[in-house]
Protein backbone atom coordinates (compact mmCIF):
# COMPACT_ATOMS: atom_id res chain seq x y z
CA UNK A 1 0.00 0.00 0.00
CA UNK A 2 1.87 2.93 -0.89
CA UNK A 3 1.66 6.59 0.65
CA UNK A 4 -0.20 8.01 -2.30
CA UNK A 5 -3.01 6.17 -2.37
CA UNK A 6 -6.28 8.04 -2.53
CA UNK A 7 -8.91 5.06 -1.27
CA UNK A 8 -7.90 3.15 2.07
CA UNK A 9 -8.69 -0.02 3.28
CA UNK A 10 -9.12 -1.24 6.74
CA UNK A 11 -6.02 -2.28 8.09
CA UNK A 12 -6.97 -5.18 10.31
CA UNK A 13 -5.01 -8.63 11.60
CA UNK A 14 -1.66 -7.81 9.45
CA UNK A 15 -4.41 -7.73 6.37
CA UNK A 16 -5.85 -4.69 4.44
CA UNK A 17 -9.50 -5.12 4.35
CA UNK A 18 -12.10 -3.58 2.25
CA UNK A 19 -15.04 -2.04 4.53
CA UNK A 20 -18.06 -3.06 5.09
CA UNK A 21 -19.50 -0.02 4.87
CA UNK A 22 -17.91 1.45 1.94
CA UNK A 23 -16.15 4.70 1.86
CA UNK A 24 -16.50 8.25 2.66
CA UNK A 25 -14.88 11.78 1.23
CA UNK A 26 -12.02 13.32 2.94
CA UNK A 27 -12.66 17.34 2.49
CA UNK A 28 -9.78 19.57 1.92
CA UNK A 29 -10.41 22.82 4.31
CA UNK A 30 -8.57 24.80 1.93
CA UNK A 31 -10.54 24.01 -1.47
CA UNK A 32 -13.33 21.87 -0.36
CA UNK A 33 -12.00 19.44 -3.21
CA UNK A 34 -11.86 15.49 -2.55
CA UNK A 35 -8.60 14.30 -0.63
CA UNK A 36 -9.11 10.84 -0.76
CA UNK A 37 -11.57 7.93 0.48
CA UNK A 38 -11.53 6.68 3.79
CA UNK A 39 -12.80 3.39 4.57
CA UNK A 40 -16.03 3.19 7.13
CA UNK A 41 -15.75 0.36 9.58
CA UNK A 42 -18.42 -1.22 10.69
CA UNK A 43 -19.08 -2.41 14.28
CA UNK A 44 -17.91 -5.78 14.06
CA UNK A 45 -15.32 -4.99 11.91
CA UNK A 46 -13.89 -3.24 15.17
CA UNK A 47 -14.58 -5.58 17.20
CA UNK A 48 -12.78 -7.96 14.81
CA UNK A 49 -10.03 -5.57 15.20
CA UNK A 50 -9.64 -5.49 18.71
CA UNK A 51 -10.03 -8.95 18.66
CA UNK A 52 -6.85 -9.24 16.05
CA UNK A 53 -5.16 -6.94 18.86
CA UNK A 54 -5.93 -9.64 21.72
CA UNK A 55 -4.83 -12.65 20.09
CA UNK A 56 -1.41 -10.44 19.19
CA UNK A 57 -0.77 -9.28 22.41
CA UNK A 58 0.31 -12.64 24.13
CA UNK A 59 3.18 -12.76 21.55
CA UNK A 60 4.03 -9.32 21.04
CA UNK A 61 4.19 -8.96 24.94
CA UNK A 62 6.84 -11.38 25.03
CA UNK A 63 9.21 -10.23 22.30
CA UNK A 64 12.46 -8.85 23.11
CA UNK A 65 13.31 -5.15 23.99
CA UNK A 66 15.32 -4.70 21.29
CA UNK A 67 12.94 -6.53 18.80
CA UNK A 68 10.72 -4.16 19.39
CA UNK A 69 12.89 -0.81 18.41
CA UNK A 70 14.39 -2.28 15.70
CA UNK A 71 10.59 -2.09 14.51
CA UNK A 72 9.78 1.11 15.70
CA UNK A 73 13.17 2.72 14.45
CA UNK A 74 12.48 0.80 10.75
CA UNK A 75 9.18 2.24 11.09
CA UNK A 76 10.63 5.79 11.63
CA UNK A 77 13.17 5.58 8.53
CA UNK A 78 9.91 4.35 5.91
CA UNK A 79 8.69 7.47 7.44
CA UNK A 80 11.09 9.75 6.46
CA UNK A 81 11.96 7.90 3.01
CA UNK A 82 8.33 9.06 2.21
CA UNK A 83 8.34 12.68 4.27
CA UNK A 84 7.25 14.98 1.53
CA UNK A 85 4.49 13.01 0.17
CA UNK A 86 3.07 12.39 4.24
CA UNK A 87 3.60 16.49 4.22
CA UNK A 88 1.44 16.79 1.28
CA UNK A 89 -1.07 14.34 2.54
CA UNK A 90 -1.08 16.11 6.09
CA UNK A 91 -1.93 19.46 4.30
CA UNK A 92 -4.22 18.66 1.84
CA UNK A 93 -6.68 16.87 4.61
CA UNK A 94 -6.29 18.98 7.61
CA UNK A 95 -5.69 22.13 6.43
CA UNK A 96 -2.16 22.90 7.97
CA UNK A 97 0.02 24.91 6.50
CA UNK A 98 3.27 23.45 4.53
CA UNK A 99 5.67 24.74 7.40
CA UNK A 100 3.57 22.92 10.10
CA UNK A 101 2.66 20.11 8.42
CA UNK A 102 6.47 19.58 7.75
CA UNK A 103 7.90 20.37 11.27
CA UNK A 104 5.08 19.90 13.97
CA UNK A 105 3.29 17.05 12.08
CA UNK A 106 4.96 14.33 10.14
CA UNK A 107 8.55 15.28 11.69
CA UNK A 108 7.09 14.84 14.58
CA UNK A 109 6.06 11.65 13.83
CA UNK A 110 9.18 10.97 12.65
CA UNK A 111 10.69 12.08 16.10
CA UNK A 112 8.52 10.09 17.89
CA UNK A 113 9.14 6.54 16.46
CA UNK A 114 12.98 7.36 17.07
CA UNK A 115 12.21 8.39 20.41
CA UNK A 116 10.32 5.72 21.35
CA UNK A 117 12.98 2.92 19.59
CA UNK A 118 14.91 4.50 22.34
CA UNK A 119 12.36 3.94 24.97
CA UNK A 120 11.44 0.40 24.40
CA UNK A 121 15.67 -0.06 25.85
CA UNK A 122 14.64 2.30 29.16
CA UNK A 123 14.43 -0.43 32.25
CA UNK A 124 11.26 -1.48 33.49
CA UNK A 125 12.23 -2.92 36.83
CA UNK A 126 12.95 -0.44 39.94
CA UNK A 127 14.55 -2.03 43.00
CA UNK A 128 12.69 -1.13 46.14
CA UNK A 129 14.67 -1.23 49.89
CA UNK A 130 14.87 -4.62 51.52
CA UNK A 131 12.66 -4.86 54.75
CA UNK A 132 13.75 -6.79 57.70
CA UNK A 133 10.77 -8.80 59.23
CA UNK A 134 10.37 -9.97 62.85
CA UNK A 135 9.20 -13.50 63.37
CA UNK A 136 5.38 -13.36 63.93
CA UNK A 137 2.06 -14.88 62.11
CA UNK A 138 3.58 -14.20 58.64
CA UNK A 139 6.38 -16.70 59.08
CA UNK A 140 10.33 -16.63 60.36
CA UNK A 141 12.14 -13.60 60.95
CA UNK A 142 14.18 -12.57 57.94
CA UNK A 143 14.61 -10.12 54.99
CA UNK A 144 12.30 -9.54 52.06
CA UNK A 145 13.21 -7.93 49.06
CA UNK A 146 11.08 -6.18 46.20
CA UNK A 147 11.16 -5.05 43.30
CA UNK A 148 8.16 -3.15 41.45
CA UNK A 149 8.24 -3.72 37.55
CA UNK A 150 6.06 -1.99 34.61
CA UNK A 151 4.42 -4.28 32.63
CA UNK A 152 2.49 -3.59 29.37
CA UNK A 153 -1.70 -3.02 29.93
CA UNK A 154 -2.48 -4.85 27.44
CA UNK A 155 -5.04 -4.05 24.04
CA UNK A 156 -4.84 0.00 24.08
CA UNK A 157 -7.31 1.79 21.60
CA UNK A 158 -5.88 4.70 20.65
CA UNK A 159 -8.59 7.51 19.89
CA UNK A 160 -7.06 10.25 18.25
CA UNK A 161 -7.42 13.73 17.47
CA UNK A 162 -8.05 16.13 13.99
CA UNK A 163 -6.12 18.89 14.73
CA UNK A 164 -2.85 16.71 13.98
CA UNK A 165 -3.07 13.42 12.34
CA UNK A 166 1.04 12.58 12.57
CA UNK A 167 2.49 13.36 15.91
CA UNK A 168 -1.09 12.56 17.87
CA UNK A 169 -1.15 9.26 16.53
CA UNK A 170 2.44 8.75 16.74
CA UNK A 171 2.50 10.19 20.41
CA UNK A 172 -0.08 7.17 21.58
CA UNK A 173 1.53 3.89 19.30
CA UNK A 174 5.08 4.59 19.54
CA UNK A 175 5.24 4.08 23.35
CA UNK A 176 1.87 1.80 23.47
CA UNK A 177 4.14 -0.65 21.16
CA UNK A 178 7.46 0.16 23.55
CA UNK A 179 6.04 -0.84 26.14
CA UNK A 180 4.54 -4.11 24.75
CA UNK A 181 1.30 -3.61 24.04
CA UNK A 182 -1.35 -4.06 21.16
CA UNK A 183 -3.11 -1.24 19.30
CA UNK A 184 -6.22 -0.65 17.64
CA UNK A 185 -6.19 3.15 16.42
CA UNK A 186 -9.03 4.96 15.16
CA UNK A 187 -8.50 8.10 13.91
CA UNK A 188 -10.55 10.94 13.72
CA UNK A 189 -13.34 11.12 10.48
CA UNK A 190 -12.00 14.47 9.04
CA UNK A 191 -8.19 13.23 8.56
CA UNK A 192 -7.90 9.75 8.85
CA UNK A 193 -6.03 8.98 5.61
CA UNK A 194 -2.66 9.49 7.09
CA UNK A 195 -2.74 7.42 10.22
CA UNK A 196 -3.22 4.69 7.29
CA UNK A 197 -0.12 5.83 5.75
CA UNK A 198 1.44 5.24 9.42
CA UNK A 199 0.02 1.55 9.23
CA UNK A 200 1.44 0.77 5.95
CA UNK A 201 4.74 2.20 7.48
CA UNK A 202 4.73 -0.41 9.99
CA UNK A 203 3.88 -3.03 8.10
CA UNK A 204 6.67 -2.36 6.25
CA UNK A 205 8.71 -2.08 8.88
CA UNK A 206 7.88 -5.44 9.98
CA UNK A 207 5.14 -4.98 12.82
CA UNK A 208 3.37 -8.99 13.02
CA UNK A 209 -0.07 -9.38 12.19
CA UNK A 210 -2.81 -7.88 14.87
CA UNK A 211 -0.16 -6.05 17.02
CA UNK A 212 -1.23 -2.28 14.90
CA UNK A 213 -4.58 -1.98 14.02
CA UNK A 214 -6.82 0.79 11.76
CA UNK A 215 -10.11 1.36 11.58
CA UNK A 216 -12.11 4.43 10.82
CA UNK A 217 -15.82 5.65 9.86
CA UNK A 218 -17.88 8.68 10.59
CA UNK A 219 -20.49 7.19 12.48
CA UNK A 220 -19.82 7.69 16.28
CA UNK A 221 -20.79 3.64 16.71
CA UNK A 222 -17.08 3.26 15.35
CA UNK A 223 -15.62 4.51 18.51
CA UNK A 224 -17.93 2.96 21.01
CA UNK A 225 -16.99 -0.23 19.58
CA UNK A 226 -13.47 0.83 19.96
CA UNK A 227 -13.99 1.35 23.44
CA UNK A 228 -16.93 -1.12 24.48
CA UNK A 229 -14.83 -3.95 23.14
CA UNK A 230 -14.39 -6.45 25.80
CA UNK A 231 -10.59 -6.92 24.01
CA UNK A 232 -9.68 -3.20 25.53
CA UNK A 233 -7.95 -3.03 28.32
CA UNK A 234 -7.74 0.90 28.25
CA UNK A 235 -8.22 3.54 25.95
CA UNK A 236 -5.89 6.23 25.30
CA UNK A 237 -7.82 9.62 23.88
CA UNK A 238 -7.48 13.39 22.44
CA UNK A 239 -10.49 15.28 21.90
CA UNK A 240 -13.16 17.13 24.17
CA UNK A 241 -14.42 16.91 26.91
CA UNK A 242 -17.52 16.25 26.50
CA UNK A 243 -16.73 13.31 24.19
CA UNK A 244 -14.17 12.18 27.35
CA UNK A 245 -16.43 12.22 29.80
CA UNK A 246 -18.58 9.55 27.70
CA UNK A 247 -15.92 7.38 27.06
CA UNK A 248 -14.92 7.80 30.55
CA UNK A 249 -18.39 6.36 31.55
CA UNK A 250 -17.79 3.57 29.14
CA UNK A 251 -14.08 2.79 30.52
CA UNK A 252 -15.59 3.22 34.23
CA UNK A 253 -18.17 -0.21 33.80
CA UNK A 254 -15.30 -2.66 33.04
CA UNK A 255 -12.24 -0.39 35.21
CA UNK A 256 -10.55 0.01 31.98
CA UNK A 257 -7.81 2.52 32.20
CA UNK A 258 -7.92 5.31 30.55
CA UNK A 259 -5.06 8.20 29.32
CA UNK A 260 -7.03 11.24 28.43
CA UNK A 261 -6.17 14.33 26.50
CA UNK A 262 -9.01 16.61 26.61
CA UNK A 263 -10.37 20.25 26.09
CA UNK A 264 -7.84 23.62 27.14
CA UNK A 265 -8.55 27.48 28.14
CA UNK A 266 -5.28 28.32 28.16
CA UNK A 267 -4.85 31.45 31.00
CA UNK A 268 -2.00 33.63 29.66
CA UNK A 269 -1.00 35.51 32.52
CA UNK A 270 0.47 39.09 31.79
CA UNK A 271 1.07 41.11 34.50
CA UNK A 272 2.39 44.79 34.40
CA UNK A 273 6.35 44.02 34.87
CA UNK A 274 5.84 41.58 31.55
CA UNK A 275 8.40 41.71 28.60
CA UNK A 276 5.09 42.95 26.05
CA UNK A 277 6.95 41.71 23.12
CA UNK A 278 7.01 38.32 24.40
CA UNK A 279 3.86 38.01 25.65
CA UNK A 280 2.41 38.94 22.25
CA UNK A 281 4.58 36.74 20.60
CA UNK A 282 3.38 34.18 23.07
CA UNK A 283 -0.32 34.62 22.47
CA UNK A 284 -0.48 35.40 18.99
CA UNK A 285 0.47 31.48 18.57
CA UNK A 286 -3.03 31.37 19.03
CA UNK A 287 -4.07 33.16 15.82
CA UNK A 288 -1.76 30.92 13.85
CA UNK A 289 -0.42 27.67 14.87
CA UNK A 290 -3.03 25.72 13.56
CA UNK A 291 -5.76 27.98 13.09
CA UNK A 292 -6.02 28.18 16.48
CA UNK A 293 -7.21 24.35 16.77
CA UNK A 294 -4.74 23.26 19.40
CA UNK A 295 -6.16 22.63 23.22
CA UNK A 296 -2.34 24.67 24.83
CA UNK A 297 -3.25 27.79 22.74
CA UNK A 298 -3.09 30.72 25.39
CA UNK A 299 -6.65 31.98 24.25
CA UNK A 300 -7.45 33.80 27.66
CA UNK A 301 -5.91 36.55 28.35
CA UNK A 302 -5.38 37.86 31.89
CA UNK A 303 -3.52 41.41 31.61
CA UNK A 304 -3.12 43.86 34.67
CA UNK A 305 -4.84 46.81 33.49
CA UNK A 306 -1.48 49.00 33.70
CA UNK A 307 -0.57 47.24 30.60
CA UNK A 308 -3.85 46.47 29.09
CA UNK A 309 -4.45 48.87 25.96
CA UNK A 310 -0.71 48.55 25.25
CA UNK A 311 -1.29 44.67 25.29
CA UNK A 312 -4.18 45.09 23.29
CA UNK A 313 -3.04 47.27 20.32
CA UNK A 314 0.10 44.79 19.85
CA UNK A 315 -2.05 41.94 19.66
CA UNK A 316 -3.81 43.77 16.98
CA UNK A 317 -0.90 45.22 15.02
CA UNK A 318 0.55 41.05 15.06
CA UNK A 319 -2.92 40.23 13.32
CA UNK A 320 -2.13 42.60 10.73
CA UNK A 321 1.05 41.16 9.70
CA UNK A 322 -0.32 37.28 9.49
CA UNK A 323 -1.42 36.15 5.71
CA UNK A 324 -4.47 34.44 5.69
CA UNK A 325 -4.59 32.02 2.60
CA UNK A 326 -3.98 29.07 0.70
CA UNK A 327 -1.63 26.26 3.36
CA UNK A 328 0.17 25.41 0.39
CA UNK A 329 1.03 29.17 -0.82
CA UNK A 330 4.52 30.17 0.20
CA UNK A 331 4.37 32.77 3.50
CA UNK A 332 0.90 31.76 4.74
CA UNK A 333 0.60 31.45 7.86
CA UNK A 334 -3.13 31.11 8.89
CA UNK A 335 -5.05 28.27 7.27
CA UNK A 336 -8.74 27.07 6.87
CA UNK A 337 -9.99 25.77 10.18
CA UNK A 338 -11.18 21.80 9.78
CA UNK A 339 -14.98 21.70 8.03
CA UNK A 340 -17.74 23.97 7.44
CA UNK A 341 -19.56 23.11 10.98
CA UNK A 342 -16.09 24.00 12.81
CA UNK A 343 -15.99 27.57 11.06
CA UNK A 344 -19.63 28.27 11.71
CA UNK A 345 -19.34 27.19 15.45
CA UNK A 346 -16.18 29.67 15.96
CA UNK A 347 -18.24 32.26 14.40
CA UNK A 348 -21.14 31.96 16.75
CA UNK A 349 -18.85 31.89 19.32
CA UNK A 350 -17.61 35.41 17.94
CA UNK A 351 -21.40 36.90 17.68
CA UNK A 352 -22.12 35.31 21.14
CA UNK A 353 -18.97 37.47 22.82
CA UNK A 354 -19.70 40.31 20.48
CA UNK A 355 -23.62 40.04 22.12
CA UNK A 356 -22.24 39.90 25.90
CA UNK A 357 -20.50 43.36 25.17
CA UNK A 358 -16.69 42.08 24.10
CA UNK A 359 -15.19 44.66 22.10
CA UNK A 360 -14.17 43.10 18.70
CA UNK A 361 -10.47 44.80 17.91
CA UNK A 362 -9.96 42.27 15.02
CA UNK A 363 -11.61 39.73 12.74
CA UNK A 364 -15.04 38.79 13.47
CA UNK A 365 -16.01 38.39 9.93
CA UNK A 366 -15.13 36.33 7.53
CA UNK A 367 -12.05 36.54 4.90
CA UNK A 368 -13.88 38.12 1.90
CA UNK A 369 -10.66 36.78 -0.69
CA UNK A 370 -12.25 33.38 -0.63
CA UNK A 371 -14.93 31.58 -2.05
CA UNK A 372 -14.19 28.32 -0.97
CA UNK A 373 -13.04 26.94 1.97
CA UNK A 374 -13.16 27.68 5.79
CA UNK A 375 -11.61 29.95 6.57
CA UNK A 376 -11.77 32.23 9.75
CA UNK A 377 -9.93 35.42 10.44
CA UNK A 378 -7.39 35.88 13.39
CA UNK A 379 -9.76 37.33 16.16
CA UNK A 380 -9.06 39.82 19.27
CA UNK A 381 -11.73 40.37 21.64
CA UNK A 382 -11.00 42.77 24.30
CA UNK A 383 -12.94 44.12 27.26
CA UNK A 384 -13.99 40.82 27.92
CA UNK A 385 -15.09 39.79 31.47
CA UNK A 386 -14.55 36.70 33.01
CA UNK A 387 -18.54 35.48 33.17
CA UNK A 388 -18.75 35.53 29.34
CA UNK A 389 -18.98 32.33 27.09
CA UNK A 390 -16.39 33.34 25.04
CA UNK A 391 -13.98 33.39 28.02
CA UNK A 392 -15.31 30.30 29.85
CA UNK A 393 -15.53 27.32 26.88
CA UNK A 394 -12.86 26.35 24.70
CA UNK A 395 -13.93 27.25 21.22
CA UNK A 396 -11.05 25.62 19.09
CA UNK A 397 -10.07 28.21 16.57
CA UNK A 398 -8.19 31.64 16.01
CA UNK A 399 -9.84 33.84 18.67
CA UNK A 400 -8.03 35.16 21.44
CA UNK A 401 -10.13 36.85 24.50
CA UNK A 402 -8.58 39.75 26.76
CA UNK A 403 -9.82 40.22 29.92
CA UNK A 404 -8.10 43.34 32.12
CA UNK A 405 -7.77 43.19 36.08
CA UNK A 406 -7.22 46.13 38.67
CA UNK A 407 -5.17 45.24 41.30
CA UNK A 408 -3.78 47.44 44.38
CA UNK A 409 0.01 46.91 44.69
CA UNK A 410 2.03 43.43 43.31
CA UNK A 411 0.90 41.35 45.93
CA UNK A 412 -2.99 41.35 45.04
CA UNK A 413 -1.71 41.54 41.63
CA UNK A 414 -0.81 38.07 41.96
CA UNK A 415 -3.59 37.01 44.33
CA UNK A 416 -6.06 38.39 41.85
CA UNK A 417 -4.57 37.16 38.65
CA UNK A 418 -4.71 33.41 40.20
CA UNK A 419 -7.66 33.43 41.20
CA UNK A 420 -8.79 34.55 37.85
CA UNK A 421 -7.02 32.05 36.35
CA UNK A 422 -8.08 29.54 38.77
CA UNK A 423 -12.14 30.42 37.45
CA UNK A 424 -12.06 27.72 34.88
CA UNK A 425 -13.12 23.81 34.40
CA UNK A 426 -10.09 23.60 32.55
CA UNK A 427 -6.10 23.07 33.50
CA UNK A 428 -4.19 22.01 30.53
CA UNK A 429 -1.65 24.64 30.10
CA UNK A 430 -1.48 28.22 31.33
CA UNK A 431 1.65 30.92 31.03
CA UNK A 432 2.94 34.15 33.08
CA UNK A 433 4.56 36.43 31.80
CA UNK A 434 6.45 38.62 34.42
CA UNK A 435 10.24 40.76 34.17
CA UNK A 436 10.68 39.54 37.23
CA UNK A 437 11.47 35.35 37.33
CA UNK A 438 10.76 34.61 40.44
CA UNK A 439 7.66 36.73 40.70
CA UNK A 440 6.78 34.46 37.59
CA UNK A 441 7.91 30.95 38.91
CA UNK A 442 5.64 32.24 42.33
CA UNK A 443 2.81 32.33 40.68
CA UNK A 444 3.11 29.38 38.04
CA UNK A 445 3.67 27.20 41.12
CA UNK A 446 0.14 28.13 42.04
CA UNK A 447 -1.78 27.48 39.07
CA UNK A 448 -3.76 24.14 38.82
CA UNK A 449 -2.78 23.46 35.44
CA UNK A 450 -0.82 20.43 34.13
CA UNK A 451 1.61 22.47 32.78
CA UNK A 452 3.24 26.38 32.71
CA UNK A 453 4.49 27.85 30.39
CA UNK A 454 7.43 30.94 32.26
CA UNK A 455 7.99 33.54 29.97
CA UNK A 456 7.62 31.15 26.90
CA UNK A 457 4.96 28.95 24.95
CA UNK A 458 7.92 26.70 24.24
CA UNK A 459 7.25 22.90 25.37
CA UNK A 460 10.13 20.23 26.57
CA UNK A 461 9.20 17.26 24.55
CA UNK A 462 9.89 14.96 27.68
CA UNK A 463 7.91 17.10 30.50
CA UNK A 464 4.82 15.21 31.14
CA UNK A 465 2.14 16.35 29.50
CA UNK A 466 -1.38 16.63 30.67
CA UNK A 467 -4.44 18.47 32.61
CA UNK A 468 -5.68 18.84 35.90
CA UNK A 469 -9.34 19.47 35.94
CA UNK A 470 -11.50 18.57 33.11
CA UNK A 471 -8.61 18.36 31.19
CA UNK A 472 -7.77 15.07 31.41
CA UNK A 473 -6.45 12.29 33.26
CA UNK A 474 -2.79 11.11 33.67
CA UNK A 475 0.48 12.21 32.07
CA UNK A 476 2.42 11.14 28.83
CA UNK A 477 5.22 12.13 26.75
CA UNK A 478 9.09 11.25 27.13
CA UNK A 479 9.23 8.38 29.73
CA UNK A 480 6.04 8.84 31.28
CA UNK A 481 4.47 7.92 27.98
CA UNK A 482 6.06 4.53 28.70
CA UNK A 483 4.72 4.99 32.34
CA UNK A 484 1.30 5.09 31.08
CA UNK A 485 0.80 2.61 28.94
CA UNK A 486 1.88 0.03 31.55
CA UNK A 487 0.90 -1.08 34.54
CA UNK A 488 2.95 -1.97 37.97
CA UNK A 489 3.88 -5.48 39.48
CA UNK A 490 5.11 -5.91 42.55
CA UNK A 491 7.45 -9.43 42.92
CA UNK A 492 8.40 -9.83 46.31
CA UNK A 493 11.06 -12.72 47.90
CA UNK A 494 12.60 -13.87 51.31
CA UNK A 495 16.34 -12.59 51.45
Amino acid sequence: MSSDDTRRRLFIGGAWVEPDGGHYEVVDPATEGIVGLAPEASGEQVRAAASAAREAFAGWSRTTPEERAGILSRAAAVLRRDFAAHVQLARAESGATTATARGMQVAVAVARFERYAKGALEPVEAALPPQIHEAGPMGKAGVVGAVAVRRPVGVVTCITSYNNPWANPAGKVAPALAMGNTVVVKPAPQDPLSVYGMAAALEEAGVPPGVVNVVSGTDSAVGEAAVASPDVDMVSFTGSTAVGQRIGEVCGRDMKRQLMELGGKGAAIVLDDADLDAAVAGIGTTFSFYSGQICTAPTRVIVQRGVYEELVDRLAAYIGYLKVGDPAAPGTVVGPVISAAHRDRIEAYVEDGRKEGARVVAGGERPPAFDKGFYVAPTLLADCTHDMRVVREEIFGPVVVVVPFDADGPEDAEETAIALAADSDYGLIDYVWSGDVARAFRVAGRLRAGGVGVNTVARNMEAPFGGFKKSGVGRDVGSYALHAYSELQSLVWPG
